[in-house]
C-alpha cells in the first residue's frame, strides 16, 4: 500500500506518530524531485520512472497550441506516454492487480480499480459532487456505504479533512474487498493549509496529526494483511510572501491581447504573442513568434521575484524539453509564486475569477481556498446562493478574493533543504540505499517492494 500524503516532509513528522514509528522501525529518505513539483508531473514520475521530457506533463496543465486553449487538470491517463507501474508489474506476473485512489491522470487507465472526482456539469450551470470509478458499480457501491463524495471539502473555501478521510474509507473499502496487490491512495489535507497558512503556523501541527490519523488506519490495515507500507509526498511547500503577476508584465508590454465579453475581459491566448501559464511557483511562456522569444525571456528575467529563466539549454538541463512546454519557463524564487491574473483592473475580471473554477483559469489559482474577506457575512451569502440552486434557479458563487497575498505558502520549485522537501518512508529498510531517492527510481521501488528485489536501482545508481 502506498499512501502519497500531500505535503509531508521530514521537518512535519514531529507532530505525526504513526508516521514517525514507520519511519523508525523502516526507514525514511528524501526524495530528489524533479521541475517541476507540481501534483501531476511528479505523480507521472513516480508511476512511469521517466522525467517530464519522457512522460509528457509538465505541469499541471498546459497550452494546447493545436485548440490554441490553455487546459489544467484534464483527467484522460491517455495523456501520459510510457510504461506505467502496474503494467510494468504485469509483465513480471500477470496475476498482478492494482487500485489507483484518486491519483491523478486516473480515467481510462489499466490499472485494475480506478477511482476519482468526476463532478456532473447539467446544462443549468449547476456542479454537483460524483466520482468516477473502473470498474463502474465500484462508482454506486462506494457512495451507497460512504455517501456522496464530498467535493466541496476536497477542494475550494471549505476543503478540509473530510475529503481525505472519504478517500482513506475507500481505500479501506477496496483493500479489504479486493485485494490487490498495489494500492495507490492520495491523501490531500495537508495542500489546504499549508498552503492557507505557511508551514510555519501552529495550525499545521493539528492538520499533520489529522491526516496521520487517517494514515495510522491504512497502515494497520495494510500491516495486518502482511503487506509492506509505502509513505510518499510529491513535494513540500515553503513560506511565501510575494505573488508574481507575470500575465501583467506582460500585458503592459504589449505581448497579451484580451477579448471584451459583458464588460470583462478574457484572455485571448491564441492571438497573444506571449503569455504565461502559471503554476505555483513555475510558468510555462508560450511565445508565438520566435523572434519575441529573447525579448521576452530578457522581460522575464528583470521581474522581482523570478529566479530564473529557462530556454531551450535550460529545460533540457532539468528534463523538462518536450513540446507541451513553453519557449520559456519562469521559476520564482523560495519566497514567491505565480498568478494568473492577467487583467490590470479587478472589475474586469473575467466572472469566474471570483469563483472555484480550476478548467476555465489559464492557470492554477490558490485563491480558490478562501472566501473573499472582504464579503460581509460570507456565511448569509454563500447560504442565499445555495438556496437558489436548490430551487434550481442559476447562480454564481462568486465569493473568492482576487487578493493574492492570501497565499502563503506553495510549491513547484525544489525546496533548499531536505527537510523541506518530499520523503519516501518504507516498512521495508532493505529496500531502500542509503542517500536521497530519485523521483524517477519511485517506479522501481514500488516493483521492489513487490517482487522482494532489495534496492536495485537506487544501489546501482549511487555506486555508478
Amino acid at each position: 500500500m502506498v499512501l502519497n500524503v500531500v505535503g509531508m516532509t521530514p521537518a512535519l513528522l514531529a507532530s505525526a506518530p504513526n508516521l514517525s514509528r514507520l519511519a523508525s522501525t523502516g526507514a525514511m529518505r528524501p526524495i530528489d524531485t524533479v521541475t517541476p513539483a507540481v501534483t501531476t508531473t511528479v505523480q507521472s514520475t513516480y508511476l512511469t520512472g521517466t522525467l517530464p521530457r519522457d512522460h509528457g506533463i509538465v505541469a499541471n496543465g498546459w497550452y494546447f497550441r493545436d485548440l490554441s486553449e490553455v487546459l489544467l487538470w484534464r483527467q484522460s491517463n491517455r495523456l501520459v506516454s510510457g510504461e506505467m507501474v502496474w503494467d510494468a508489474a504485469r509483465r513480471e506476473n500477470p496475476e498482478f492487480t492494482c487500485a489507483q485512489l484518486f491519483w491523478w491522470y486516473n480515467m481510462y487507465s489499466s490499472a485494475d480499480w480506478s477511482v476519482t472526482p468526476r463532478p456532473m456539469y447539467p446544462a443549468d450551470g449547476r456542479k454537483l459532487p460524483d466520482i468516477y470509478a473502473e470498474p463502474p458499480q465500484l462508482r454506486d457501491e462506494l457512495q451507497a456505504k460512504l455517501g456522496q463524495f464530498p467535493l466541496f471539502r476536497f477542494w475550494g473555501p471549505a476543503a478540509d479533512i473530510v475529503s481525505s478521510r472519504w478517500i482513506a474509507d475507500c481505500a479501506l473499502d477496496v483493500f479489504e474487498r479486493h485485494r490487490p496487490t498495489l494500492t495507490l491512495v492520495y491523501l490531500p489535507h495537508l495542500d489546504y493549509n499549508l498552503q492557507r497558512l505557511g508551514p510555519d503556523h501552529p495550525r499545521i501541527a493539528q492538520d499533520v496529526a489529522e491526516v496521520d490519523a487517517l494514515c495510522g488506519r491504512l497502515i494497520d490495515a495494510a500491516s495486518g494483511a502482511g503487506a509492506e507500507v509505502i509513505v510518499l509526498s510529491e513535494y513540500g511547500i515553503t513560506e511565501v510572501s510575494r505573488p508574481v503577476h507575470i500575465n501583467r508584465v506582460l500585458r503592459e508590454a504589449g505581448f497579451i491581447r484580451v477579448r471584451e465579453e459583458l464588460g470583462r475581459e478574457l484572455l485571448d491566448t491564441g492571438a497573444s504573442r506571449a503569455f504565461a501559464m502559471a503554476d505555483h511557483q513555475i510558468a510555462h511562456v508560450y511565445v508565438r513568434d520566435p523572434a519575441d522569444i529573447p525579448a521576452v525571456a530578457s522581460l522575464l528575467r528583470n521581474i522581482p521575484g523570478v529566479e530564473r529563466v529557462l530556454d531551450d539549454a535550460g529545460k533540457r538541463e532539468l528534463g523538462l524539453d518536450h513540446p507541451r512546454s513553453g519557449e520559456l519557463v519562469a521559476i520564482a524564487d523560495a519566497r514567491s509564486w505565480f498568478t494568473y491574473y492577467y487583467f490590470l483592473d479587478d472589475a474586469r475580471a473575467p466572472d469566474f475569477a471570483r469563483t472555484v473554477d480550476i478548467h476555465r483559469k489559464p492557470g492554477y489559482d490558490p485563491v480558490e481556498l478562501f472566501v473573499d474577506p472582504a464579503i460581509p457575512l460570507p456565511k448569509l451569502k454563500i447560504a442565499s446562493k445555495l438556496l437558489r440552486k436548490a430551487i434550481g434557479m442559476r447562480y454564481l458563487m462568486d465569493v473568492i478574493s482576487l487578493d493574492a497575498t492570501l497565499v502563503k505558502g506553495s510549491h513547484g520549485r525544489p525546496t533548499d533543504k531536505p527537510e523541506d522537501g518530499p520523503l519516501f518512508i518504507t516498512s521495508a529498510p532493505d529496500r531502500v540505499g542509503a542517500g536521497p531517492i530519485a523521483a524517477t527510481d519511485v517506479k522501481a521501488l514500488l516493483l521492489d517492494h513487490v517482487f522482494g528485489k532489495a534496492g536495485r536501482q537506487q544501489t546501482a545508481r549511487l555506486v555508478a
